[in-house]
Order: C-alpha cells, then structure tokens, then sequence
C-alpha cells in the first residue's frame, strides 16, 4: 500500500471518528509517516497478528465487515450504518482479503462500477465505506 493510501485512510477514520489498525510493519510506519496530515495525533492501533486481532474481536461481538467482491457481498448503497462497534477490513488492491481473513468477516460490501476497472483505489473504498458506516452516506 502506498503512502499515500494510508494517509487517506486516516484522515478519512479522523474525519468519521474512527481509528486505523494495521500490522506492525516498518513499511507502515514510515507510510504513515510521510502520508500523515493531520494537525492533532492520530489514532492508530498497531496490530501484531490481524488473523489473530480479527477473531479476537469478532469473539467479542464487533461486527467484521469486509471491502471485497464476493457472491453474498451487499451493494454500498445497502449498507445499513454502524450501530455497534465494527472493524472494515481492506485487503490488497489486486489480490483482495486473504481467505483465512475471509472466514472472519460477518459480511461482505461491494462498491459496484460501471468502468471497465474491476476495482477502486483501497483508499477511496475504504473512504466510501467508511462514510456509509458512519451514517454520513
């Protein structure tokens, strides 16, 4: 993921209320630190393990919603706003959410298109969705 993505993606979870986790790595860390523009501190949580953080959080009752294209996938103008605590998943651009990751999600949205792209940036899909969940859609 780009730096730039990343940067997005935290100032659209600034703009909502929301907080960034993402896996320890030293690639993120400096992605964060070149694509970070906000005035005040983030909130970013550091994830060791995602599988392991995900089934953590789905045994206590948030809701996992995943950004992939997948047959039982609801479109984004369907989904309904977050009521309690929810966790969006984003994977790779080209290769999508891991499927052990995939096994985790309560449920699956979609950003439908009529381009000829078969996916959007992660930074915007993850902006959109965002959006949507926080009720600002």
């Amino acid at each position: 993921m780009h730096g730039a993505n990343l940067g997005t993606l935290l100032r659209t979870c600034d703009a909502v209320g929301a907080c960034l986790a993402v896996p320890p790595f030293g690639w993120v860390d400096e992605a964060l630190a070149r694509g970070n523009t906000l005035r005040q501190p983030a909130c970013v949580h550091r994830i060791r393990s995602p599988l392991d953080w995900l089934a953590g959080e789905r045994r206590a009752g948030t809701v996992i919603v995943g950004v992939e294209l997948a047959d039982e996938a609801i479109r984004l103008a369907d989904l309904p706003a977050a009521r309690r605590r929810t966790v969006m998943v984003l994977g790779h651009e080209a290769t999508g959410i891991p499927d052990e990751a995939l096994d985790l999600l309560d449920s699956a949205v979609e950003i439908p298109m009529v381009g000829t792209g078969s996916s959007l940036n992660v930074a915007v899909a993850g902006s959109l969705v965002l959006y949507r969940l926080a009720g600002l859609l």
